[in-house]
Order: C-alpha cells, then sequence, then structure tokens
C-alpha cells in the first residue's frame, strides 16, 4: 500500500514537472520568442517578407500628415499584427488558467494605446528629448491608474513579466553568441561583484539595523541584488517568506526602478559616458529587466542595449537559482532547524526549479541566429539578414517592451505604496546606495575600456 501512494506521488511530481513547459511564463515566452524567430527564418528563407510587413512601427515623424499617410497605407498590417499577438497570448493566457474573455477585451485596450504611444514616440521632438515608447508607456499608465479606477478585470490583461521574458528572448536574436561569450565571464564577474555586496547590504540594514525578520530582509535583498521581482518571488518561496514580504518586496523594486529609468540615463549623458559603459551600468544598477531596457533604450544607441543585455541578463539574472539554492539551505539547516526526525532536506532541484527559464531561451535565441549568420559575410549581413530578420524580430521587441511598461504603469498606484512603513523603504534604499556608485566605479573606471568599446 505505501509503495503504491509512494508510486503515485513520484507520478505526480513527473506530471507536474512536465506540466510546467505550457503552464509556466518562462516556458511561454520561450515557445513564443523562439517560435517568432523560426517563422521569421522560414519566411525569409522561402523568399518572403511577410514578417517584415507584419513587424509594422510608426515611423519617425514631424509631420502628422506623414502618420496618418503611414496608417492609410498599413492599417491593414496593423491589424494582422493585432490578431497574431491576440492570438498567442490569448491561447497561451487561457491555457495558463487566465480568462480568455476578459484577456482579450484588455488586449485590445492594450494593443490601441501602444499605438498611440508607439505614434508619440516616433516624434522627432520627443525623440530629441529621449522619450521613447517604453518611458512614455510608464508615464502614461502611471497617469492613468493614479488618477482613474480601473475595472478588476483589467488585470487579467497586465502581465508585465510575460511580456518582458518574452522580448527577452527576442533580444536575444538581436544579439551574435560570439559577443555572449566574450562578455560572459567579464558580465558574470561584475554582477557577482555587485550582487554580493548589495545583497549583504541590504540583508545586513533590514535584520540588523532594523529589525525586520531574516527570511523578510533575505527577500528584499534578493529584489535588489540580482533581478527584482523574479528574485523577489524565487527567493521569498525559498526562505518560506510570508506572502506580505514579497509584496513589500516587489513595490521596493517597482520604486526604484521607476527612479532609476529617469536618472540613470539623464547621468549617464550629464557624464558624457560612452553607450556602452551607460548600458553596462543600468545593467549592473537597475532593478529590473524591463526598467533597465527601458533606461538603456533612453541613452539612444543599440551599444546600450547590447551592454545592458549583457550585464543584466547574463550576468545578474543567472545569480537567481544560485541564491535561490543558497538561502534555501540555510533557510532549512539554520533559521528553522529541522530535526532529523522530520526527515525534510534541501533538494538539489532547488537551483533549476528557481532559475529564471527565459534566459534559456534568448541563449537559445542567439544561437540560431549566429549560426544563420554564419553563412552570410559582413556586407551580406548587413545589407540582407539585417532588414529582413534582425530588423522586423526589433521590431516585435519594441511592441513587447510597450505592452510591459504599459502593465507596470497601470499596476502602479502611488498611494499604495505608502501602507508598508519605512523600514523596508530605508533598508532597501541602503542597498541602492551601495549598488549605483559601485555599478558606476566597475562599469567606467575598472572595466570602462571593454565596455566602451562593446
Amino acid at each position: 500500500m505505501s509503495n503504491h501512494v509512494g508510486a503515485v506521488a513520484a507520478s505526480g511530481k513527473k506530471q507536474s514537472a512536465w506540466a510546467e513547459l505550457w503552464q509556466k511564463e518562462d516556458y511561454w515566452a520561450i515557445w513564443m520568442g523562439l517560435g517568432i524567430v523560426l517563422v521569421t527564418l522560414l519566411f525569409f528563407w522561402s523568399g518572403s517578407s511577410l514578417v517584415k510587413l507584419l513587424a509594422v512601427v510608426p515611423p519617425t515623424w514631424t509631420d502628422f500628415g506623414s502618420v496618418m499617410q503611414h496608417f492609410t497605407e498599413k492599417w491593414a498590417w496593423y491589424i494582422g499584427l493585432y490578431l497574431v499577438f491576440l492570438a498567442l497570448f490569448t491561447v497561451s493566457s487561457k491555457i495558463m488558467g487566465y480568462d480568455a474573455k476578459e484577456y482579450i477585451k484588455g488586449f485590445t485596450i492594450l494593443f490601441v494605446l501602444s499605438i498611440a504611444v508607439l505614434v508619440v514616440g516616433s516624434w522627432k521632438t520627443a525623440k530629441d528629448f529621449n522619450l521613447e515608447p517604453p518611458l512614455l508607456a510608464l508615464l502614461l499608465g502611471l497617469l492613468v491608474s493614479n488618477f482613474f479606477k480601473l475595472p478588476k478585470w483589467f488585470d487579467t490583461t497586465f502581465r508585465t513579466e510575460f511580456y518582458v521574458k518574452t522580448g527577452i528572448v527576442l533580444l536575444g536574436a538581436t544579439l551574435p553568441f560570439t559577443l555572449i561569450i566574450q562578455a560572459g565571464p567579464l558580465a558574470f564577474l561584475q554582477a557577482t561583484i555587485v550582487a554580493v555586496t548589495t545583497f549583504l547590504g541590504i540583508y545586513w540594514a533590514a535584520t540588523r539595523l532594523f529589525g525586520l525578520e531574516r527570511e523578510f530582509g533575505a527577500t528584499l535583498a534578493a529584489g535588489g541584488s540580482i533581478c527584482g521581482v523574479s528574485a523577489s518571488i524565487a527567493l521569498g518561496s525559498a526562505v518560506k517568506a510570508r506572502k506580505e514580504h514579497v509584496s513589500i518586496a516587489i513595490t521596493m523594486v517597482t520604486i526604484w526602478a521607476i527612479v532609476m529609468i529617469f536618472l540613470l540615463p539623464l547621468v549617464c549623458k550629464s557624464f558624457g559616458l560612452p553607450a556602452g559603459v551607460a548600458g553596462a551600468w543600468i545593467g549592473t544598477s537597475e532593478f529590473a529587466d524591463a526598467a533597465g531596457f527601458a533606461a538603456a533604450a533612453a541613452i539612444g544607441d543599440e551599444a546600450a542595449i547590447r551592454s545592458f543585455t549583457l550585464m543584466k541578463v547574463v550576468g545578474r539574472d543567472i545569480w537567481i537559482g544560485l541564491w535561490a539554492l543558497i538561502m534555501a539551505f540555510i533557510a532549512v539547516t539554520v533559521w528553522e532547524r529541522k530535526s532529523a526526525a522530520e526527515g525534510e532536506r534541501v533538494n538539489a532541484m532547488e537551483v533549476w526549479w528557481r532559475f529564471p527559464k527565459f534566459v534559456i531561451g534568448f541563449f537559445v535565441a542567439s544561437l540560431i541566429i549566429t549560426f544563420v549568420a554564419m553563412q552570410f559575410s559582413p556586407a551580406e549581413f548587413k545589407k540582407v539578414l539585417t532588414p529582413q530578420v534582425i530588423g522586423p524580430i526589433k521590431d516585435l521587441r519594441t511592441w513587447t517592451f510597450v505592452f510591459t511598461f504599459l502593465s507596470i504603469g497601470f499596476t502602479t498606484r502611488f498611494r499604495e505604496l505608502t501602507t508598508f512603513g519605512w523600514k523596508p523603504f530605508l533598508a532597501f534604499t541602503i542597498g541602492v546606495a551601495l549598488n549605483v556608485p559601485l555599478g558606476y566605479i566597475l562599469s567606467a573606471i575598472i572595466f570602462g575600456h571593454y565596455w566602451a568599446n562593446i
């Protein structure tokens, strides 16, 4: 009888593990991102420019009449793009347990707002003031959410993590893997220095200076030192922090991520930093992938986006699995002191369960494009592959990041951020005070020559 129960339990665990392939956002981001990359390549190889036509975005404009002419000519492609995104995100959301009717209503509004944001962001005057579409999306979302009460069903559509993870997988297709291999060790070294210093600083301030619980301190520290929201959730689960502790950590990440979106690009430009150095500093000192991408995009140079991605996604985000394993071990063996009779041990698979799977999709997308690029000379790559493959993928990536920042703005209400007291905020702020100057020293001084020539 006991063997039968054990077999059923083992079978349940196995089914649960397999079910993650279609029930988790990380995996859906991989399937959708890689699917888009492969479909783009298939159309390219067949001689079709369908994906290039479908990946439509407003052109840079000074006269609004030119925008109207653009939509007169391209309206059918905008509808086609809407239907493709709607089908992909609705089906995946339905499988993950979300209400399809609510999602369709919300996404339709989200898409229309994204068009408006992209039009304004394509205005030459907006570009001159570095008002990139992700920043405009964030501002619009914050304005609406803090002055108007939105229907509850909108929450089904505001899938911040899902959109940004899909966008990061697409981002991998625009970065040659040779560059990742070259920068990986340096990015990981820099990330290690920053992650350890910031984590210990926030944890010490939270637990020793302000007397917060150890589990709470670890959750705050993870959000400030690794990869924001995902790290807060992963570490909170690993150390069995209370639900409200995870919520507060996410709130702290959101507050400072928004501040840094505006502050870091301004400081980088006032210092006259090269784009690669600016992107590395942003990648070291931002607290969320989506926010960091917006800040890097505001630099106005693709080199900033490349170095940010290598620093943040390749360097810092990979730490999440390792930190989760370490903290789970400490929580069980030191904090909780489980008795041997209970037989509870740290599972060796913890590092895999907590690892951000979408990072794998980022690497695979990069490998695919790198393999394809090997078939072309540098001149052919720039003349043929960039406009037909890389360009459309970049445009689709832009759409996903606009969805992301509209979602962040619509779900951030400043009046709710004041209900948590000052101790978590001050502890997190101490981490910011460590993180930002250290990021500058590493990115602009110690490793500045490398990042400047990325």
